[in-house]
């Protein structure tokens, strides 16, 4: 019989007053009894409408039967006949967007914690199971990858397992992509991300690292070199601004350099490490999305003593996930809603002194579906702070497209591709992730991954 208690077992987190003053892991996953326990709780529905709601179709209920049957390492091995990241995923997915959300529990209590159980198999698996190296027998054709972000390596992996010799381009000296510069450690452990890596370098992938394709190789010597199809993946990497006075002050961070700095230079160890971040004692993040959440609880590790999240709407109509808000108000990151930057101020030797605001009221939706934010007249208003985080989006970088003839895109610098194959306007080159859709989420970009990764083979195979 089913374990009908309407709501997931709770998980193991650490205690916030401690936790966000190191970069140690926040969430510390289920043991075994409750990955079981919450295990029960699934139906095992005949349609399996979870499954429509995974972009990498993991077979859902077979795994979770497996672990309420104590089988976790054939758990860990159904999970990867569809997915290569699985430590991943049950970390930063949304699941309460996507699989949860169909999830037949739901419409009576919680559903099942489906992200909460695929971490906990790829955690045990990782503790309890040497990898052996599988021999693939090669089909003698070369793919390349660009980028090593969960498009990539979902797309490389893919390719592998079909006996393709592929090589993956990193431009960073590290593989990883966003993995490893735009989520933090305490969220998403570096160690964890390597070793999903490494499965993948045991089924042949080449990593090719301090690449930057369109400067070192263009797209056509690629194919010059032999490599029968390219596989774009390379992100979303460059940052959208505020477009308002001051934004040039030392003190003032995009996103995406400053998380960079932390997570893949590691500046929340020095002066162990060679890279620090100037944080000051106050510090407002802009932005309402998972990257600012990140930001913000990152600045508080950082030693600021007080950390604002600036969002223009109001916290229904956030975009970050609803448990990285709930931690970022448990580490005692302070909330100001309905509130939008006009102006940044700064001393006269062109350091941030505080950031003027005014007050927004919600009007009717706009095109984004959430209802579009209205200055309030009058109620203009200074917060002071040493340090801006700008965490409103970001974009592809323009790089490829500038560099290679041919490529369509969209205005705003998104690949334009086939959305049924990833093929983009030049044969043999698909593309898939952010560099197609701007700044998305992990398990979206694997699933266009996997969706190239099909089609190039039905290509190269015909």
């Amino acid at each position: 019989m089913p374990n009908m208690t309407l709501k997931k077992v709770e998980i193991n987190t650490r205690d916030p007053k401690e936790r966000n003053k190191d970069f140690q892991e926040v969430v510390l996953g289920y043991t075994e009894e409750q990955a079981k326990e919450e295990a029960e709780r699934c139906l095992q529905c005949k349609h399996k409408p979870c499954i429509q709601g995974c972009p990498v179709n993991v077979k859902i209920p077979d795994f979770i039967k497996l672990v309420s049957e104590g089988d976790f390492e054939g758990a860990y091995q159904k999970i990867r006949e569809t997915n290569s990241l699985p430590a991943v995923c049950g970390r930063v997915c949304p699941q309460e967007t996507q699989c949860e959300e169909l999830c037949v529990r739901g419409k009576k209590g919680e559903p099942v914690a489906i992200g909460r159980l695929e971490r906990f198999v790829a955690d045990w698996h990782m503790k309890n199971v040497e990898d052996e190296k599988l021999p693939i027998k090669s089909n003698g054709k070369k793919v390349a990858v660009i980028g090593s972000g969960p498009a990539g390596l979902s797309c490389a992996g893919d390719l592998a397992k079909l006996g393709y010799e592929v090589t993956i381009f990193e431009a960073f000296h590290v593989a990883g992509g966003v993995l490893m510069y735009g989520i933090p450690e305490f969220r998403l452990p570096k160690e964890i991300v390597q070793k999903e890596i490494v499965s993948l370098k045991d089924m042949g992938v080449k990593i090719d690292t301090n690449m930057v394709i369109g400067r070192i190789f263009s797209i056509d010597e690629l194919k010059e070199k032999g490599f029968e199809a390219v596989f774009v993946g390379t992100g979303a990497g460059l940052p959208s601004f505020m477009r308002i006075p001051g934004e040039n002050y030392n003190g003032v961070y995009t996103a995406n350099e400053f998380l960079t700095r932390i997570n893949l230079m590691k500046a929340y160890k020095f002066p162990e490490s060679d890279t620090p971040v100037n944080v000051g004692k106050k510090v407002a993040v802009i932005g309402g999305g998972n990257v600012a959440m990140d930001a913000a609880r990152s600045a508080k590790r950082l030693g600021a003593e007080e950390v604002y999240i600036i969002y223009r709407r109001s916290e229904e109509e956030m975009p970050a996930r609803v448990e990285e808000v709930h931690h970022a108000k448990e580490e005692g990151i302070i909330f100001k809603l309905l509130t939008n930057p006009t102006k940044i101020i700064g001393t006269e030797k062109g350091w941030v002194e505080a950031i003027e605001c005014v007050d927004m009221e919600l009007g009717e939706p706009d095109a984004s579906g959430r209802r579009r934010p209205i200055p309030i007249k009058g109620s203009e208003k200074e917060i002071k702070v040493e340090t801006i985080v700008v965490a409103i989006g970001q974009s592809p970088n323009p790089l490829i497209k500038s560099t290679t003839e041919g490529l369509k895109t969209h205005s705003w610098g998104g690949i334009i591709v086939d959305e049924e194959t990833g093929a983009t306007s030049i044969s043999g080159v698909y593309a898939g992730g952010d560099a197609v859709t701007g700044a998305a989420t992990v398990i979206l970009a694997m699933g266009a991954g996997k969706t190239a990764a099909k089609a190039i083979n039905e290509n190269l195979t015909k």
